[in-house]
């Protein structure tokens, strides 16, 4: 019997698992359907609201179809009304089924399935962006863009697609798909006035939309999309394009058979004769777009007050058709002093061709660029003055020449200007540096990409002429900044002012004695040197330039308080025979100002060089220069304003270091910038401004491009 009186148990050796745990990625996707749930019925919740608040169909049915709104002159002439133009209201059996299919497969070929909102297309539109690394396209629904159209104004903020969203599936849930359908064909935008497709036919077509063919319904269906651009009475061959697309979409999708779809001829459409159109809507096509930018929401007429001078347009216009070489186009741009536009003409005829080239064309300015180059000299410590030598120069392999083949010798930084000399530019900017030519140009304007490469001082880089204009006028303004402007104020029928400009913050771009300088420059230009047809039988400064083979022609200039600038051109960057800066764009300019500073006073220009005091000093303090002076910008060009706590990029001389050895006080880099040479090398000295300049930095290592003369 064993001791103790009991069994005694064994051990338990296992040891007792915790209980599962739940991981963390289950927790997470109950909250995260708890959310979307949650989401969902606040979602539904808000589109029952909207639907509830929503008008009836007979209410939205003859609501107003589109927004009146009256353009004026700065004189408040009414220059053109915008608004919808006639037409009958078309119920769903009236409308020719190919236009109602032309219209879902080309705008929204999931219409019939979706909820107002398409998952899909949105999944892929993002999709797409994020593979392609670019911005999402759009991907609004026929029902949203009828939601947008009645409620909301085409501003591009996530509010507004969020409440746009909202609306569009309130619509879905209220009416049927053929009301919508229905209403959205007959409320859409077609451009030039056309609200609805009753409305386009009559306008495009000269008939009713009851008796649309397959070619003219992809015409009307093509034109949702961007209803300026592809306007047959403006762009015929856009329209054609667009139309092809449409076609082939419906057959791609199976709403019109191959055979059909083979058989269209959209190019035998008989069109309806445009009238009425002329230059001026070259300039409100630009302005108009800027008021979903500065209005709040509103569908309430408009009346818009802009900058533009009736005569001065008529002037603009008479002066570029008349000027014009055969077979090119031409574009022009007038600013007052304060960027008011006086007159804008984006070709020689908008009827034809509505594509604006004052504003949207991207052209080489030929030596019309050697502004920025010399006024980074001007900046530098050159003076109208100094000494330069034209003659054969070889930067890294690129040899530019001078336009007639001739070089000058020894002439003064003045004469290089006026007679646009290759030669002396390129020396120049590879003295000041070529990435300081493009800061240069950055401040003044100049919004597109510029190359630094030795060619660039020839305006190898494309601009637009407004920009240059603006550059120009800068240095009109004494070298301040000018930003250009269409609209001055804007108010609602009743008198309500909604908007009004206010001009910005004075931004001082370079010291007045620099405008003084590049003004001293540009009015020698057009006196005795390329610009001579430019003269008006007063004070005018300016500057020509010519692409090579005579691709572009530009004159840009100003005199009392105007700058216009003139470009002219092939549209395919043809060359034109003859075409110079100093030919056909001068004279255009000439006969454009003669008429427009007819009425303002004769302005002399501040050509008198008052230096700052690190030029005039004898003593080393002029290395340091004057903090108030420096201008500094970014790595894209941009200028900084020096109020701003920032560290410069790089100052125009930077402070000597101490060397607590007794050696070199300053470093071989500060002493080749402050002198102009290579510290410590040995190289010839050339006279090219008052006292001895040292000669001698180093070449970059540059590609070689083709050289554009003047």
């Amino acid at each position: 019997m064993a001791r103790g009186g009991g069994v005694r148990r064994p051990a338990n050796t296992e040891k007792q698992k915790p209980p599962p745990r739940r991981s963390w990625w289950r927790r997470l996707l109950l909250w995260g359907v708890a959310l979307l749930v949650l989401g969902a019925i606040v979602l539904a919740i808000m589109v029952g609201m909207a639907a509830r608040s929503l008008p009836s169909y007979e209410e939205l049915k003859h609501s107003e179809a589109g927004q009146t709104i009256v353009v004026r002159a700065r004189d408040g002439t009414e220059i053109v009304t915008l608004g919808p133009s006639p037409g009958d209201w078309l119920p769903s059996e009236d409308i020719p089924e190919v236009m109602k299919d032309a219209m879902v497969s080309v705008e929204d070929r999931r219409f019939y399935s979706h909820f107002g909102v398409d998952p899909l297309g949105l999944a892929r539109a993002v999709f797409v962006s994020v593979k392609d690394e670019t911005r999402p396209e759009a991907t609004s629904t026929i029902t949203q863009q009828l939601a947008r159209n009645i409620f909301l104004n085409n501003s591009r903020t996530m509010d507004r697609k969020a409440r746009e969203a909202v609306l569009a599936m309130a619509l879905e849930w209220k009416f049927s798909k053929q009301e919508i359908l229905e209403l959205y064909l007959n409320k859409v935008y077609f451009g030039g006035g056309a609200y609805g497709i009753d409305s386009a036919s009559r306008k495009f077509f000269s008939h009713s939309a009851r008796k649309l063919s397959v070619a003219e319904a992809a015409i009307i269906a093509g034109l949702v999309k961007a209803p300026s651009r592809y306007s047959p009475t403006a762009d015929v061959k856009a329209a054609v394009k667009r139309a092809n697309v449409v076609l082939a979409t419906m057959k791609r999708n199976g709403v019109l058979a191959a055979e059909t779809a083979d058989a269209v001829d959209v190019t035998a459409v008989k069109l309806k004769p445009e009238t009425g159109q002329n230059s001026i809507r070259y300039f409100t096509d630009w302005t108009l777009p800027q008021l979903d930018l500065i209005l709040p929401d509103t569908q309430e007429p408009l009346e818009v007050w802009t900058t533009i001078d009736t005569d001065m347009q008529q002037a603009a216009t008479t002066a570029i058709q008349a000027n014009v070489p055969k077979g090119a186009q031409g574009a022009l741009v007038s600013l007052d002093r304060d960027g008011a536009i006086l007159a804008m003409v984006g070709g020689t005829d908008y009827v034809s061709s509505n594509y604006n080239r004052a504003t949207n064309a991207l052209r080489q300015p030929g030596s019309a660029w050697k502004l920025f180059v010399y006024l980074a000299a001007l900046e530098a410590g050159y003076i109208p003055d100094d000494r330069v030598k034209d003659e054969p120069v070889t930067i890294n392999g690129w040899s530019p020449r001078n336009s007639g083949g001739t070089y000058a010798g020894e002439i003064d930084v003045r004469t290089a200007f006026a007679y646009s000399k290759n030669t002396v530019a390129a020396q120049i900017g590879n003295d000041v540096g070529f990435g300081t030519v493009a800061s240069m140009a950055r401040r003044f304007g100049i919004t597109t990409p510029i190359n630094t490469m030795p060619s660039m001082v020839l305006g190898t880089s494309d601009v637009r002429v407004i920009d240059m204009v603006r550059a120009f006028a800068a240095v009109a303004a004494h070298g301040t900044a000018v930003e250009p402007y269409g609209i001055a104020r804007v108010e609602t029928a009743k008198g309500e002012v909604l908007y009004r400009h206010e001009a910005k913050r004075v931004q001082k771009l370079v010291p007045e004695y620099v405008a003084a300088g590049i003004t001293d420059l540009l009015q020698t230009a057009v006196n005795v040197g390329t610009g001579r047809a430019a003269q008006i039988g007063r004070p005018v400064a300016g500057k020509t330039g010519t692409t090579s083979s005579n691709k572009d022609g530009w004159f840009v200039g100003f005199s009392s308080g105007i700058t216009t600038g003139v470009w002219m051109g092939r549209d395919d960057a043809r060359p034109v025979a003859g075409l110079q800066g100093g030919s056909a764009p001068a004279r255009a300019f000439a006969a454009y100002m003669s008429h427009a500073v007819a009425k303002r006073p004769i302005e002399k220009f501040d050509t008198e060089l008052k230096l700052p005091e690190w030029q005039l000093e004898p003593d080393d303090e002029h290395l340091f220069g004057n903090p108030d002076n420096y201008f500094y910008s970014d790595e894209q060009g941009n200028l900084v304003d020096p109020s701003h706590s920032v560290i410069p990029r790089e100052a125009p001389f930077p402070p000597a270091s101490e060397d607590p050895s007794g050696g070199q006080a300053s470093s071989d880099e500060f002493l080749r910038r402050a002198t102009g040479g290579a510290a410590g090398g040995s190289g010839g000295e050339v006279n090219v401004r008052s006292g001895n300049r040292p000669a001698g930095r180093p070449i970059p290592t540059v590609p070689v491009e083709p050289q554009v003369p003047d």
